[in-house]
């Protein structure tokens, strides 16, 4: 419980604690935030670390001259591309093992079966549209894997997609981060960019609801 509540407390106030980072390890900040990224949309068990509120703090810190906007935008899309890279391949390896086994009551053959189909068919812009929505980034990629996704046409949108959310994060942080506005109630926005992020999943669950009723 007291775990949650650090987390919780490190995602809302994410610009308090990078100042922290920035001022403990200096140029080393880069690698820790090269790490964060990585592990959230690479590692299949850690959805819940922050990616959009710790990417427009960052830029919003660039902007004060702590940290450079470039070298953020180049690690950081670094690291969010070889994150789904990495996903990708536990869920390739995953997949023949997942049929293999008829316990898994959500991953039988025709499911997986299924998933390909639809990778095949919308898998681009679903890896896209993914990685603007926390938890679902994490997960998009580790489907593609078990679904068997064409590798060549998941790293084309891979690469597409993990550069521009980088880089609009990244970059709304630096020219908005230090606004008086922004700046004076950032819990509030860091709060807004989750809920905004989160909005398109949880409108589409609703839908499907709606649709299965």
């Amino acid at each position: 419980m007291e775990l949650i509540e650090h987390l919780i407390d490190f995602i809302l106030h994410v610009d308090i604690h990078l100042n922290e980072l920035i001022t403990l390890y200096g140029n080393w900040t880069y690698a820790i935030l090269f790490i964060i990224i990585f592990c959230e949309t690479g590692l299949v068990v850690t959805p819940f670390l922050p990616g959009d509120s710790l990417l427009f703090a960052a830029g919003a810190f660039a902007a004060a001259g702590s940290l450079d906007a470039s070298w953020l935008w180049v690690l950081l899309s670094v690291a969010a591309i070889a994150g789904n890279i990495v996903n990708y391949h536990i869920g390739h390896f995953l997949g023949p093992t997942f049929l293999q086994k008829r316990n898994v009551r959500f991953l039988n053959k025709e499911y997986l079966e299924r998933t390909h189909t639809f990778y095949e068919k919308h898998g681009g812009k679903t890896i896209v549209i993914a990685r603007f929505i926390p938890i679902i980034r994490t997960f998009a990629p580790f489907v593609a894997g078990i679904g068997f996704m064409r590798y060549g046409k998941f790293m084309l949108y891979n690469v597409g997609a993990g550069i521009g959310w980088v880089g609009i994060f990244v970059l709304g942080g630096y020219y908005f981060g230090n606004l008086p506005g922004v700046k004076n109630h950032f819990t509030l926005v860091i709060f807004a960019i989750i809920i905004i992020s989160t909005l398109p999943a949880v409108i589409e669950f609703v839908r499907h609801k709606f649709r299965s009723s």
